[in-house]
């Protein structure tokens, strides 16, 4: 480990790109703590400490939700907008073919931008609105310039994403997001312990034995992937012969990454958040069905079996999104190559969308017992103050495997440019 990082400090770009990167993660961390005046913080924080779904929302914008900071949004917007268009891309196929090349996904992007604007306004209101009562006296004007804030704080977020990313060493939303976990950490953990009992080490080894298994296992499903024989018939041209070679085709177990987490969030956090702005309605039996959602969703166990089915299904939709065995199938074909024992064409696509299936059920199964863990524990234990722990180890260990293999690929460039 000290031997690449030596090499990273003696390589003059990479580690100009490495210094570039960190400034940019401390300014996101300087504005995630600059508040929106005139707003009660105690009151607020003590709301997310006890709201589990709002502590799902306040993982993604790296704590400025719970401080009401003018990144209040973080780059929530912006995510659900490239989710947007990616579900899209399954129903509009002029967005399908534009996928296919460089130009045609530039354009996505750019669009992806454009449409993030007004989720983050409708998002940052929305969210403003909903905390109202806990705001002070705020006027219609006021919520109306707070939401502007917010949202020119969102679209700051994104462009030091993208700023990020063009240094080629991680994908810079998910290192947004990958720094606000870190932030949080040693507040997390210093109030885990200051909460039991020294003298109780029981508990605190058997937390830290799950929590050192939990990363170990998150590390084997992310690299976990079965390898599909290719092989490539041989052509012969004169007197020479071309091809013949075997390969594989790796199809990883958690193809969706934390993607079907984000979504399962999303679905599961609407009806309560929809139902507290009816909670006060004058409808009597509006009011009373509002106050039954929301007892329902803070039951845990209700909750975490919502939260799990949920996970599951989205990893199988989230991979029906991005795996297209029948590309992959008329690819190879094009190729002159095969699976062996398989017939090119819809046979090569059939065993490919089984095969992947089989595979997809171990991932989705990991995936609906890492967001739902931290319940788990917590009704064992009684801990609590990590009570998202399990969807921030996945995507911290996700987002540092990723910055590592970047980093790595160009060190590797870099030889091979000396030899």
């Amino acid at each position: 480990m000290w031997d690449k990082l030596e090499k990273i400090w003696k390589a003059k770009d990479l580690r100009s790109k490495v210094i570039f990167v960190l400034v940019m993660l401390v300014i996101y961390r300087i504005s995630a703590h600059i508040p929106i005046p005139g707003v009660d913080l105690a009151a607020l924080q003590n709301l997310f400490a006890s709201n589990q779904a709002l502590g799902l929302l306040n993982l993604f914008s790296g704590g400025g939700m719970r401080n009401f900071s003018i990144v209040l949004m973080g780059v929530g917007p912006y995510i659900t907008s490239s989710i947007i268009f990616q579900l899209l891309a399954m129903i509009v196929p002029s967005l399908e073919e534009m996928q296919k090349d460089e130009t045609g996904r530039q354009k996505i992007t750019i669009w992806t931008r454009w449409l993030t604007v007004p989720l983050a306004f409708l998002q940052s209101y929305g969210m403003v609105a909903l905390l109202r009562q806990y705001l002070g006296d705020v006027s219609a004007f006021d919520i109306f310039s707070i939401a502007i804030t917010t949202s020119a704080g969102t679209i700051f977020l994104m462009w030091l994403g993208e700023l990020i990313s063009e240094k080629k060493i991680g994908n810079g939303i998910s290192m947004l997001i990958f720094a606000g976990i870190v932030a949080r950490l040693p507040q997390d953990v210093l109030q885990t312990f200051s909460v039991y009992d020294p003298s109780k080490l029981f508990t605190i080894l058997a937390f830290v034995i799950v929590a050192v298994i939990t990363i170990t296992g998150i590390v084997i499903i992310n690299e976990g992937q079965r390898n599909i024989p290719v092989q490539h018939a041989r052509q012969i041209r004169g007197n020479r012969t071309f091809g013949g070679s075997s390969t594989h085709l790796p199809l990883r177990v958690n193809m969706g990454g934390v993607i079907p987490i984000i979504f399962a969030i999303s679905v599961i956090l609407f009806p309560q958040m929809v139902a507290q702005f009816f909670v006060n309605a004058k409808t009597e039996w509006i009011a009373h069905f509002a106050a039954g959602v929301i007892k329902a969703w803070n039951n845990q166990l209700i909750y975490g079996i919502m939260y799990f089915v949920l996970v599951f299904a989205f990893t199988y939709f989230y991979t029906e999104v991005i795996f297209h065995p029948e590309r992959i199938a008329e690819n190879l074909q094009k190729q002159g190559a095969f699976i062996p024992g398989i017939r090119p064409g819809i046979h090569t696509q059939e065993y490919l969308s089984n095969s992947a299936y089989k595979i997809i059920f171990v991932g989705a199964l990991f995936l609906g017992l890492i967001a739902v863990l931290p319940l788990i524990i917590k009704a064992y234990t009684g801990i609590g103050s990590l009570a998202i722990g399990g969807t921030s180890i996945l995507i911290v260990v996700a987002v540092v495997i990723d910055m590592v293999k970047q980093i790595e690929a160009q060190l590797t460039m870099r030889e091979y440019e000396g030899l």
